[in-house]
Order: structure tokens, then sequence, then C-alpha cells
């Protein structure tokens, strides 16, 4: 496995792709206020430590949650999704992975606020869509527009454990929907999950409900229980460790990041004050129906990527390793990451193969093309 060099230049830091695979060597710039830009080569980096609140914890104890750990307390037990204590009724109960439009004539998203995990991937004509995992979805009335599966979503889906909905699939895609329990809108079972709005046209108007889909979990007979093997997808830190990054090898700051999407050109900007990333894209606030979207966690998770035949729809490899960058915090780390086989778990590591531990709360992954690897931006203040 080959691990990026690092060098600091003036406050500027530049990330090497050279991290599990990636296929070229490519750089990530990270600018001081005055934008200044510096080329780099692979070097050592002198990283300054200093006392975190993750070196507080417990000697005795990791900094993240163990799996033995997770047990009920008043009704309440951890999230597998957020690392939150969270209504055990809820959070003991498979989740539901939606899949969601981006298209602008579909906007807002319903139901992407409650969404623990999403995970953002291109399809065809450089639009991105959505897969909002969600363990609260009982009372919402309205979530979507739902749109069609793509391959590579059955297995973000089936890490998690998830209960996958969509309306449709590519004729790629269809082989790969008998790994994972789905609720498809073009069978049996989609009168009931699926309605149709008025005021959006068709195939933006497509949506489903807290309601709709718990009832289509019953009629298809789909176990709610987790499976008995499964342990989670992250390592969530203990309460109060929130300075994850401090002392992890090439940190950086990270208040602006950009994953180089090119059609609706998403950002990320960190507000110190809650700590929270909060999304912009389209040229503004991205806005769910419950208000503007932030999140705990960022994760850019470069893939392979090529194309089915001569068509426009994307095969995406998600079980090569390959590279990318966690970012919580204010800061940000380059990462590699491996998959556990192929219906395992995705494991992030950081440049000394330890496994990344997230901050509690919500997560937003970014799928990105390897070969774009060179458009991703990570800004920030020294």
């Amino acid at each position: 496995m080959r691990k990026a060099g690092w060098k600091r230049i003036t406050g500027i830091l530049f990330a090497a792709a050279l991290l599990s695979g990636c296929a070229k060597q490519t750089y990530v710039e990270v600018t001081t206020a005055e934008e200044t830009t510096v080329a780099a080569t692979s070097a050592e980096i002198h990283i300054e430590t200093a006392t975190t609140e993750a070196e507080k914890v417990d000697p005795d104890q990791p900094p993240y949650y163990l799996p033995e750990e997770r047990v009920e307390e008043n009704g309440l037990i951890r999230s597998y999704l957020t690392g939150e204590m969270t209504d055990a009724a809820k959070a003991n109960r498979r989740p539901v992975a939606v899949m969601m439009s981006n298209d602008k004539q579909a906007l807002p998203q319903y139901g992407i606020n409650r969404a623990g995990v999403v995970y953002e991937a291109p399809v065809e004509g450089d639009m991105n869509r959505y897969m909002s995992i969600i363990e609260d979805f009982d009372d919402l009335e309205r979530i979507g527009s739902v749109r069609s599966c793509r391959t590579y979503y059955t297995y973000f889906a089936r890490e998690f454990d998830a209960i996958y909905a969509h309306y449709g699939q590519s004729t790629f895609a269809k082989p790969y929907l008998n790994n994972v329990d789905n609720i498809n809108g073009l069978e049996g079972i989609g009168s009931v999950a699926y309605y149709r709005s008025s005021d959006r046209k068709a195939p933006h108007n497509a949506y489903t409900s807290g309601p709709r889909l718990q009832q289509s979990i019953e009629n298809l007979g789909y176990s709610q229980v987790f499976d008995t093997s499964y342990q989670g997808h992250y390592l969530f830190a203990r309460d109060g460790v929130t300075d994850l990054l401090a002392d992890r090898p090439g940190v950086m700051a990270a208040d602006t990041v950009k994953p180089g999407y090119t059609m609706n050109k998403a950002y990320f900007q960190y507000d110190p004050e809650d700590g929270l990333y909060h999304r912009y894209q389209y040229g503004g606030v991205h806005q769910g129906n419950e208000g503007p979207i932030t999140v705990k966690n960022v994760i850019f998770q470069c893939c392979q990527m090529g194309h089915y035949a001569t068509t426009e729809y994307l095969n995406i490899n998600v079980h090569a390793a390959e590279c990318g960058f966690f970012i919580t915090g204010g800061q940000a780390i380059p990462i590699s990451w491996e998959k556990d086989g192929e219906f395992g778990t995705t494991h992030y590591y950081d440049l000394e193969h330890n496994e990344i531990v997230l901050n509690q709360g919500k997560t937003w992954v970014c799928i990105i093309p390897t070969r774009d690897f060179d458009k991703i931006e990570i800004t920030g203040k020294e």
C-alpha cells in the first residue's frame, strides 16, 4: 500500500494522491486567507501536538465506543447511524435507505434532514443522486422525490443493513437488487409504497411516507431486526471527545471543502459556533424541507469509475481500495478505504492505517471519481 508524503510550506498543505492505489499523482490545494498557491512535493510533515480532548479519555478505554457497550438506558440506545443516544425503538430497527433526486425541479428533498447518513454519488449526465439513510421516519408524510436505483447504491444500503427504497432501476442494476431487501416502485408493492404529488411533474413527483414504508415492509415480510452479525458501520467518539484530528498525520485546516462536482457545485462550510458543516449547492444554501442541511462529518471517498459499454450509465467500483479525505471539526486528514469482501463494510483509515473515529452526529459521504481527485478543494486558515 502506497502512502502520501506531506510538507508544510508557508502555511499551505498539498495532498499527493498516492494513497492505497490512487491512479495518479495529483494535488489538493489548501490555502491561507491570502489564497497563495505553492507547489509541493512528497516529504515528511512535522505536526505540532497539543493536549486534546481525546487524550483525556480513560487510558484503559479506546476513544470510541465498543460494540459491547451499546446497551439500552432509560429507553435510549446509541444509534448505528449517528452514534448519539436515540429512541431505542427507532435505533434498534433497520433503517430505510431512500433514493432521492437532486434535480432542480425536485427541490427541496423531503425527509433528507432526518437522515443520519447521506451518500451522494454521480449518475449519468453530471447529475448526482442521494441515498438518505433514515431511522426516524415514522411521522414523515412526504419523503423524496424518490428516484431509481443504480448498482453501487445497493452495496451502500447493504453496508448499513438498511431496507432500500427506490422507484425503478437501471438495466444494469436490476440483478443486484437480489442482494438487498428493497421496495421497488415498479413492482406490485409500488402502489402501496409510493404516490404521485400534484405540485411536481414526473419523474420528479414520486414520493413515499413513513406509514407507507412501514406498511410496505410488513407486506413484503422483511425483518426489521438487525442481522445478528451486524455491529454498526462506523466507530464513534465517546461523549465529549470532539477534537479528533489534531494529532493525525497530514492534518490540515478545513473551513471550506469542495468535492468537485460540476453540475451542482456543492461545498461544505464549517461553522465553529455550532461545530457543523453547512452544505451549499446550486449557488445557495442546500435546503431540505425541514431547513438547511448540516452535518458533523464529511467523507470524500474516491472510487474508480467507468461506463457500462457504450451507455452513459456509470460503473462505480466500490470494492477496489482507494483514497479520500475525512473532514470534521474544521480539520481534514487524508485517508484510504478498504471493503470487507463483496458485501462487507467499508472501513476508512488514516495514513498510519488506524481506522478513523467519527464525531457523534450526521455524516455525508461524497463518492468522487478517482480521476477527479485534483478537483477536490480543501481550504482553511492556518
